[in-house]
């Protein structure tokens, strides 16, 4: 029998909060046990009710969510975070890794994603929407063989594609520097390599890369 996995939905808006509620208690192993309507009040469940998952709308009254996951990384607080967003920034996504934030989601996909992203985050995963590299992707219209090449891919040696399947498998690089044989250092002079071939600048541009392209990877 499959472990329930408690939630708290930090968000201002009610309906939002209600709509969402029901499409995660769809699945039997999932349980929302608390809501909350501004960051004091996120915090204040996530100390009290200690879920393992809480979802955090980036903007709320009082504290936003990038507040809230700062302070629940600065005191330790067991508990795994996503955060939900109408708008694709870079500089918050950045900001939410930083803060260990497991997943990033965008609100108008979120029925379809939240489920899932709540499973992978679970199992140690990070999830972001696929409509975000949708979204990156639908301005260039060059034909689907010439994914590889408009994304850079084909610059990449054999190993240093391994290591970007590994990456978008949200293994560290100690993980990956195991599974290989090799020592970690060799793995981040392949995560600069790739990054650098890719012309990805920024601590978290390649994990970024990784799990918005994960399906060509």
């Amino acid at each position: 029998m499959n472990e329930t996995i408690t939630i708290v939905i930090a968000d201002d808006h009610p309906v939002f909060r209600t709509g969402l509620r029901q499409i995660i208690e769809r699945d039997s192993t999932l349980t929302v046990i608390g809501e909350a309507g501004d960051g004091n009040e996120a915090l204040e469940a996530i100390r009290t009710l200690e879920p393992r998952i809480t979802l955090l709308d980036l903007h709320m009254p009082n504290l936003g969510g990038l507040d809230v996951a700062a302070t629940v990384n600065r005191e330790r607080l067991p508990v795994t975070l996503l955060v939900l967003t109408m708008y694709d920034d870079e500089d918050m996504f950045n900001e939410a890794m930083e803060y260990g934030v497991r997943g990033y989601i965008l609100k108008d996909s979120a029925a379809l994603d939240i489920v899932r992203a709540i499973h992978a985050v679970t199992e140690g995963s990070y999830y972001i929407s696929p409509t975000l590299s949708g979204k990156n992707l639908k301005h260039n219209h060059a034909p689907e063989k010439n994914l590889e090449q408009r994304l850079g891919l084909d610059r990449l040696t054999p190993t240093e594609r391994r290591v970007l399947q590994y990456i978008a498998d949200s293994k560290k690089s100690s993980e990956i520097a195991e599974s290989q044989s090799v020592s970690i250092r060799t793995i981040e002079r392949h995560r600069e390599n790739i990054g650098r071939k890719l012309g990805l600048s920024g601590a978290y541009a390649l994990l970024r890369f990784a799990l918005e392209h994960r399906e060509v990877i």
